[in-house]
């Protein structure tokens, strides 16, 4: 139903440009929390451009849509970069996946010295190669032109080299019952083999993914170590958390104490 109800307000948007979000939800004959939630992927993904009360079509020769997505949630996807930058330690080892939240992730990791970061993204190396003694290798493969990621079989291939501390790993979507998704196969491949590399798998997440769907599964809750968000998951998520002994870390926690993390007692 989501995805005929996203067409639908893509259908709508496209035919004016823009679109209040109490306008559509008239339109569409749903509530305006509902017309939140669907449209969310969508600016995500850069198909649509949030302004204050609606969203609109995005014009030609904007940003690219990978630039686009930087600016969505940044505030939120910033917090939890810097929850990871104070984990990290001069010298640690890493992979990062590619994707905007994980491209905070490198700019708050900036500042380190000596880290071991392995990657499949341009944008991540881009932004951790040559600074302060870090190494940075990355994947060749198919380069997908969108967001500058190396894609393919020789990438998967490439990863598994290594043996690293921690995987940090952006997903679509985590379900309520506890399943991490997302909506590219490659990537929920490329997730699922940076685990299998790290001593700790943390997955980087702000808020808007609880409760999401995502059509290809990345893996259970019980694969990960810790889920680092901007702000606290839903109740029900964080009681799965805790009787899967799944850390959480956010910025409430982490000010009551120097751990900064919640976990099965």
């Amino acid at each position: 139903m989501s995805l005929k109800r996203q067409n639908d307000i893509l259908q709508v948007v496209r035919a004016k440009g823009s679109y209040s979000i109490a306008e559509l939800a008239l339109r569409l004959s749903v509530s305006t929390e509902t017309i939140r939630r669907n449209i969310q992927p969508l600016i995500e993904d850069g198909t649509l451009l949030r302004f204050h009360g609606g969203i609109m079509i995005p014009e030609v020769g904007e940003e690219p849509p990978f630039q686009r997505r930087m600016h969505v949630n940044n505030d939120a996807k910033w917090a939890v970069a810097a929850l990871v930058r104070d984990q990290v330690q001069d010298g640690d080892s890493l992979i990062l996946d590619n994707g905007t939240t994980s491209a905070y992730v490198a700019d708050a990791l900036s500042s380190h010295s000596r880290l071991t970061v392995v990657t499949h993204s341009v944008q991540i190396a881009h932004r951790l190669a040559s600074k302060n003694g870090n190494r940075v290798f990355m994947s060749g493969g198919e380069l997908a032109g969108e967001d500058g990621s190396a894609m393919g079989p020789s990438t998967i291939d490439f990863i598994r080299q290594f043996q690293v501390r921690y995987a940090f790993i952006s997903v679509g979507g985590i379900t309520l019952a506890g399943e991490l998704g997302d909506f590219h196969l490659f990537e929920a491949e490329f997730a699922r083999a940076a685990m299998q590399q790290a001593q700790e798998s943390w997955v980087i997440a702000d808020h808007t993914k609880f409760g999401r769907e995502a059509p290809v599964k990345v893996c259970q809750l019980s694969a990960v170590d810790t889920i680092v968000s901007d702000s606290p998951p839903p109740p029900e998520f964080a009681s799965r958390c805790r009787a899967s002994g799944v850390r959480i870390r956010t910025p409430e926690v982490a000010a009551k104490g120097a751990s900064g993390e919640t976990r099965a007692g």
